[in-house]
């Protein structure tokens, strides 16, 4: 069976516990502001005009994305690839989600809101690391916002030491690229990615 509708969709799961709706904010309170300064890393999702979905990671030491107000976030746009395949789709369609992690702690945070790019150097110069400011930055309205439990963390072992792979068992970033890319050299790749790694984060 698939399901066409909400009514199908009822079907199968029970009602939602009230305070799953009640904890809902549209505004950033103490516990949300706290969690955002000691994040290190979010998952930003976006689509496309057409509706596509993309998610992609972001991070930097905690607190990187900065509380404006209860209402405005503010997240640094570090060098990448150029495809800027988030930005492009927030320009089409400004809706967004983010999903914080704070290293140790299996709730998470959801944010949703609207997306603008902006480039005033006067409003990225505190998103600087080592005198460089991002060239741009993604400023967010937010609409809702709630902590996450923690379920899907624990089930995962996410924080788990134990939980770790040997990282042997999965090729490195070259190899998968010479794999998918007709005519790549996986050692090259890899030595461009360790140069940038350690000289091109910000």
């Amino acid at each position: 069976m698939t399901v066409a509708n909400h009514e199908e969709l009822r079907e199968v799961y029970r009602p939602p516990a009230p305070r799953a709706g009640q904890k809902v904010l549209d505004h950033l309170d103490v516990h949300c502001r706290n969690f955002i300064a000691l994040s290190p890393l979010c998952v930003l999702s976006t689509s496309n005009a057409r509706g596509q979905p993309d998610a992609s990671p972001r991070g930097d030491p905690p607190g990187f994305v900065q509380v404006l107000d209860e209402k405005t976030l503010l997240l640094p746009d570090r060098p990448g690839n150029n495809q800027v395949d988030s930005l492009q789709n927030i320009v089409a369609n400004p809706g967004v989600g983010l999903l914080f992690f704070v290293p140790g702690m299996n709730e998470t945070l959801r944010v949703k809101g609207r997306g603008e790019i902006v480039t005033d150097s006067e409003l990225l110069a505190p998103l600087a690391i080592g005198r460089r400011a991002p060239v741009s930055g993604l400023r967010v309205t937010v609409e809702g916002a709630f902590l996450h439990c923690g379920r899907a963390l624990i089930r995962s072992s996410l924080w788990d030491p134990g939980a770790r792979i040997d990282r042997s068992s999965y090729p490195t970033y070259g190899q998968v690229l010479a794999d998918q890319i007709a005519g790549a050299d996986a050692s090259q790749i890899d030595a461009e990615e360790d140069e940038a790694n350690r000289r091109r984060l910000y």
